[in-house]
């Protein structure tokens, strides 16, 4: 398949998928905790109705940088199902979080200006793993470029179990989930208000809905990536890691910063960059 078309697909069907996936996790964390739940589609819902209320704002340029947010997002699942350079797919993901930070930041509310440097805090504890990852991909295919990755003739968790474990430990950060929910949390239980996205309502909401959807897609795309030579079992673990990150979610509490700050760094460390000395010995 050319890397056109991957583009296409991931185009019109992340957007659709990560809107199930939603829709499939907030099922999955009723039934977990004795609740029916809401409807499969009621995403889809929410971001219609998000639609057609009006968008209130303190700043007009809050939405600039949620629309940003945005199509940067859309721009690094491009490059990474198109089989572009990996290192370029992590500093577009990064750029996509700062200008959602900005967007947080010049709400000038104390409530999502709180959000916005927890959730710098999270790019701090996620982005050394996430790099580690990248770099331990090139020790085992000599590439960045995602094609050359997928095209492995084996599986990489085999020569990176550590990173694989440490990288799952970072979705959960990404994912924005218990126990690293610090910017912003999916449960109303634990917020009288919602941290980043406080100051944020009608269209630019539903557009951070539909971003956090096309990210969800790309990152479990980067799961499948360390079993591609697999695609049967890529899907199938890629599916369990998300039924796994919903489980961690409904089972811990919440972190302070420090710890989360912490425990992440202590995992990229010991099993990211212990993995990647290993694998440097071993060769």
């Amino acid at each position: 398949m050319s890397s056109w078309i991957r583009l296409l697909i991931y185009l019109i069907a992340a957007p659709v998928v990560g809107g199930l996936l939603a829709g499939w996790d907030r099922r999955i964390s009723a039934r977990m905790q004795s609740r029916r739940g809401p409807p499969i589609f009621q995403p889809f819902y929410d971001v219609r109705k998000l639609w057609q209320k009006q968008s209130i704002v303190v700043r007009r340029s809050q939405n600039f940088y949620i629309l940003f947010f945005l199509l940067l997002v859309i721009f690094t699942g491009a490059l990474f199902f198109a089989g572009s350079d990996l290192l370029l797919v992590i500093f577009a993901l990064t750029l996509a979080a700062i200008f959602f930070v900005l967007g947080a930041y010049k709400a000038s509310s104390p409530y999502s200006f709180i959000g916005a440097e927890r959730e710098l805090i999270l790019m701090m504890a996620y982005e050394p793993m996430i790099l580690l990852t990248a770099i331990g991909m090139y020790m085992v295919t000599k590439s960045f470029y995602v094609h050359d990755i997928a095209s492995h003739a084996t599986l990489l968790v085999l020569a990176l179990p550590g990173v694989f474990l440490g990288f799952l430990y970072t979705l959960e950060i990404k994912f924005r989930k218990s126990p690293f929910d610090l910017s912003s949390s999916h449960h109303a239980h634990q917020e009288l208000v919602r941290g980043i996205t406080t100051e944020f309502s009608g269209r630019a909401l539903a557009l951070v809905e539909i971003a956090h959807w096309y990210e969800n897609v790309f990152l479990l795309g980067w799961v499948y990536l360390f079993f591609a030579s697999s695609p049967l079992l890529g899907v199938a673990v890629s599916l369990l890691v998300f039924v796994l990150v919903i489980l961690t979610d409904n089972v811990f509490a919440r972190l302070k910063w420090q710890t989360a700050l912490r425990s992440a760094w202590v995992v990229a460390a010991v099993l990211g960059f212990g993995n990647i000395l290993v694998l440097s010995l071993l060769r």
